[in-house]
């Protein structure tokens, strides 16, 4: 009986090649855990630091500060915890690319938003 299993090969070939698909197999990078830690306290001085500036009357700038912080938080954890600083081209891409979308999502919505002919009922 004759049956037609790949040959061992081919089997090893694309277990070296990696996750990617093909090509060598990518280096792995190993951060150190200061690193972690680093951007864990950092994380926290910013989230002291918001709740320290809400306390103060800034008039609009109090959301703007909010804002700034969140956005600085959200940078960090998406480049470290998420690894995308140590990641390739193509994750960077998507990474820019979603916050490019994010970015005409947002305009779009306050471009309506600003621009509705507001009407008080009663």
């Amino acid at each position: 009986m004759h049956t037609n299993a790949a040959p061992a090969a081919k089997t090893d070939d694309r277990r070296s090649a990696g996750a990617s698909g093909g090509g060598a197999p990518r280096a792995v990078i190993k951060v150190p855990t200061r690193v972690y830690y680093g951007v864990f306290a950092t994380l926290m001085v910013c989230t002291g630091l918001t709740v320290w500036i809400a306390f103060f009357d800034l008039g609009a700038l109090n959301i703007v500060a909010a804002l700034v912080i969140a956005v600085f938080k959200a940078t960090l954890v998406v480049l470290f915890f998420m690894h995308v600083r140590y990641s390739t081209r193509l994750t960077w891409a998507v990474v820019i690319g979603s916050v490019f979308w994010l970015g005409i999502l947002l305009a779009l919505t306050m471009g309506d938003y600003l621009t509705r002919g507001w009407r008080t009922y009663g």
